[in-house]
């Protein structure tokens, strides 16, 4: 089959690809975006909060709102809830966020490819499909997620997980917080229970060491949550998936010719404390796009100018997370168990967080 040449590939069509695809289109490149999935953002593989700064990168959130969220109530162990007010942020309908930006995507021009998955990435480029045909771009954008073939491609590649199992269930009575729950027993991550209307994201996330355990993690949380008539026991839909907690990674490379550029979860921003990833996957898609659009254009430093904002809008955070991270495995390694103090340390919501 013969090669299609454009300006700009995106793999991937979540928040990060489908926003780089349209600050690249807005910008007069002609960008193709595939995507394995035939329906954005279906199967959901998140809890779906995100935090109200995410109204400064979105024209309009609109019906993709499910409910808005004032505070974040934290449980450790069996200690009386800690609340933190002043914690604004929405809970969205993942599908429907997705769709709007995807629909925005091709209003700005992107040629949008669903169903369409990459069989593999040549050394100069070549984007070679699953259906036999061969595009070759001047950049390659990987937003395609936690296991990205793109990074791989560039030798950069995450390798710190974590594994979660999510529940969706009907909840009793309003609720305008997300409950966090840390325990010892959830050793490398937290359980949540973030409100959707009239049902809830339920769901936990753990180590790799201790996927078997997740399930009867999720099962324990969602008896008592069901005991103190929070939820009911009906469980309305199930999804789960890991999540990168190792820190940000390179964010661009050459493949011959090629400029590749990653975004989102496959450049490592997801959070590595909260999990938290579609806020930085929108904020650094777009910044992937323009500096797509800067390359095609003949700015040559277009990739480590790429990586120098990303470093100053990201690294911080999420440095500091990583040192919380590697406090509380530190604990573990010793064959302790992380106490009531330490989690606190090791848990946004509490200013030992953010101490020194």
């Amino acid at each position: 089959m013969t090669s299609e040449y454009v300006d700009i590939v995106v793999v991937g069509l979540g928040p990060a690809g489908a926003s780089a695809a349209t600050q690249a289109a807005r910008r007069g490149c002609e960008v193709v975006a595939i995507d394995r999935k035939r329906e954005p953002g279906r199967p959901v593989q998140c809890a779906e909060f995100v935090p109200a700064m995410i109204s400064v990168e979105m024209d309009d959130l609109g019906a993709s709102v499910r409910q808005p969220i004032d505070a974040m109530v934290t449980f450790v162990e069996d200690d009386a809830p800690d609340i933190k007010e002043g914690f604004p942020g929405y809970m969205l309908d993942r599908v429907a966020f997705d769709c709007a930006l995807v629909s925005a995507a091709e209003r700005a021009g992107t040629r949008c490819a669903p169903g369409a998955s990459v069989r593999s990435l040549s050394p100069d480029g070549r984007v070679e499909l699953a259906d036999g045909r061969t595009i070759i771009a001047k950049v390659l954008v990987g937003a395609d997620g936690p296991r990205s073939i793109v990074g791989r491609a560039i030798g950069q590649s995450n390798r710190q997980f974590v594994e979660t199992r999510q529940i969706t269930v009907p909840l009793r009575r309003s609720h305008q917080a997300t409950d966090i729950f840390l325990s010892a027993d959830m050793p490398g991550g937290y359980g949540w229970l973030f409100p959707k209307g009239d049902v809830a994201n339920l769901g936990a996330g753990v180590d790799p060491a201790h996927k078997a355990r997740l399930k009867n993690i999720v099962a324990a949380l969602h008896a008592s949550l069901v005991e103190n008539d929070r939820v009911g026991a009906q469980i309305l839909e199930m999804t789960g998936g890991p999540i990168p907690v190792g820190g940000m990674l390179q964010p661009w490379g050459m493949l011959g010719g090629t400029l590749v550029l990653l975004a989102g979860d496959a450049a490592g921003l997801a959070n590595p404390v909260t999990g938290a990833g579609i806020a930085a996957a929108v904020h650094s898609g777009k910044l992937a796009g323009e500096a797509a659009a800067g390359y095609v254009s003949g700015i040559r430093t277009a990739g480590p100018e790429y990586e120098e904002e990303i470093e100053s809008v990201f690294k911080a955070a999420l440095e500091r997370a990583l040192r919380r991270r590697a406090e509380l495995a530190a604990i573990v390694d010793t064959g302790a168990l992380p106490g009531k103090a330490a989690l606190r340390r090791g848990w946004i919501a509490y200013p030992q967080y953010w101490a020194a």
